[in-house]
């Protein structure tokens, strides 16, 4: 495992990085925090797996990658089938590049240019989305995604393999259609 150097100590990068993103105060935009809390609180794989939070993704998430063996990105999605969909992603530039919010692949790709390096393996969990109302709460179908969505990825993270990954997501692919 890989050691990262920050304000002269030194910190151990552990190999899965599970990043959610978006919103608490905006309904099912909540979606990727929520379930990083879910998976936080539950999962045994805490010596293996770094939770991170964010409102929005930003350039400087790009360093969030470094040292990592495999990378999930986990956002809610109104344009995703229910109650979940996942798939691998590559470094891409998109129109997001130049905003502060990014998408994952944007992140991926400012990490390969200022890395000068593939970036890790990573996926998208996109959980279906329904309403974004500034104060409102998760809508009942979110939390039945939600749900659904917590044991799936609780069972990435119990088999923490890029082939397996990539199993369950044709498997996830198959079911969402």
């Amino acid at each position: 495992m890989a050691t990262a150097k920050s304000s002269g100590q030194s910190i151990v990068a552990k190999p899965i990085l599970v990043f959610g993103y978006g919103n608490p105060g905006r309904g099912d935009d909540a979606l990727g925090p929520e379930l990083l809390e879910m998976l936080h609180n539950t999962t045994a794989a805490g010596e293996k797996v770094d939770f991170l939070t964010d409102f929005q993704l930003q350039i400087e998430h790009a360093l969030d990658l470094e040292h990592r063996l495999l990378v999930l990105f986990i956002d809610a999605s109104v344009s995703c089938k229910a109650p979940f969909e996942l798939k691998q992603i590559k470094p891409e530039r998109d129109l997001s590049y130049t905003t502060h919010a990014m998408s994952p692949a944007s992140v991926l790709q400012v990490y390969q240019s200022i890395k000068k390096e593939a970036p890790p393996p990573s996926f998208l969990l996109s959980i279906r989305a329904e309403q974004f109302e500034l104060g409102d709460d998760l809508s009942a179908a979110a939390k039945e995604n939600l749900y659904q969505a917590d044991r799936f990825v609780g069972d990435l993270l119990n088999n923490p393999s890029l082939l397996r990954w990539r199993e369950l997501a044709d498997h996830a692919r198959n079911i969402a259609a």
